[in-house]
């Protein structure tokens, strides 16, 4: 019996089972488990985020410096205990996925696609221009457009990306 369970060490000396095996990676991708909190961290998220709610910077870097070493430089109490609050939670419940992460991320961001019937509204030198989203194109000023940059170039006379032109879509940095 004690063969089948220490099969592993057959051929082997004691010292060559500590060592790291190749292909094995070391990082983790979720928070540790709770056997690998310190003795001095209670297991209650939702009392450890309300006593945040007390404390001032000092207090809030020095409960950071206890669980996760050293603080973040934040000046603002607000924002340290709102960073603790999050590494407490997510602790506890789990971190966001990269999948979910990556979602947020665009979440927000530039409208690529609109529903016919939706109105997209620009001032330009005073004057307000309105384009109603219909299917295959657009509509402004009587007529159908098959893109917002060919009635961006209507109205200014001059070449424009179109979403840029009406506000759909970032500046570039620069």
């Amino acid at each position: 019996m004690v063969a089948a369970f220490c099969a592993r060490l057959s051929g082997r000396r004691p010292e060559e089972e500590a060592r790291h095996q190749a292909g094995v990676r070391a990082r983790r991708r979720r928070p540790g488990l709770p056997h690998r909190f310190t003795a001095g961290c209670r297991m209650n998220p939702e009392a450890d985020v309300m006593a945040l709610e007390a404390m001032d910077l000092h207090q809030l870097r020095t409960e950071w410096r206890r669980r996760y070493g050293p603080p973040p430089t934040l000046r603002s109490a607000e924002l340290v205990r709102y960073a603790l609050a999050w590494r407490i939670q997510s602790e506890a419940f789990g971190a966001i996925g990269p999948a979910l992460r990556k979602r947020l991320r665009g979440a927000g961001g530039p409208i690529d696609r609109f529903d016919p019937g939706a109105r997209i509204t620009r001032e330009w030198q005073g004057i307000r221009h309105e384009v109603e989203v219909v299917d295959n194109g657009f509509l402004y000023a009587g007529q159908r457009w098959k893109s917002l940059s060919e009635i961006a170039r209507q109205i200014t006379g001059s070449r424009w990306n179109g979403p840029r032109f009406f506000g759909l879509r970032k500046e570039p940095a620069g």
